[in-house]
């Protein structure tokens, strides 16, 4: 059986694939939205997952005319009501086979 491809991709190509600038990101990062692998810009690490979150983070700050610390808080928001929802849908599941 054969492992999961993880896509890892550095700060340029990290940039390139989300169209966002340098500082851009770096910003991201200093606000806890992104963690990538690394200490530094330079030796950073990310995989898709966090190119996916970073793509959703600038159209959340560009649509929303958000500073970083909105478009974190909306995300953390956004992630409570997707796991509530999952959470009420088990819930109703079992409800389902009890009362069923």
């Amino acid at each position: 059986m054969s492992s999961p491809l993880i896509v890892q991709l550095d700060m340029a190509q990290f940039c390139e694939a989300s169209q966002l600038p340098d500082l851009y990101v770096i910003e991201i990062v200093e606000h806890g939205i992104l963690e990538p692998q690394g200490t530094a810009p330079g030796d950073w690490r990310f995989n898709d997952v966090e190119l996916a979150l970073a793509k959703r983070a600038a159209k959340l700050r560009q649509d929303l005319e958000l500073e970083w610390e909105g478009v974190a808080l909306a995300l953390d928001l956004l992630e409570e009501v997707q796991h509530l929802r999952a959470e009420n849908q088990m819930l109703k599941q079992r409800l389902g086979r009890l009362v069923g």
